[in-house]
């Protein structure tokens, strides 16, 4: 099992390659939310993501 430092590295990578793609490729608002909102989600859910699944892989 990695360290804490190994799962955070993971996490802000799939934080920051997400925020990248959905910057890109949200080019007009489809709904209630606004750019920033969409980011935001984006962002607390890839960071998890990435997090939790280098925490619980082996």
């Amino acid at each position: 099992m990695g360290t804490m430092k190994d799962h955070l590295a993971n996490g802000i990578i799939s934080l920051a390659l997400s925020l990248v793609i959905t910057a890109v490729t949200a080019k007009r608002e489809d709904g209630p939310w606004n750019k920033k909102e969409l980011l935001v989600a984006v962002g607390i859910s890839s960071f998890l993501s990435g997090f939790f699944t280098s925490y619980y892989a082996k």
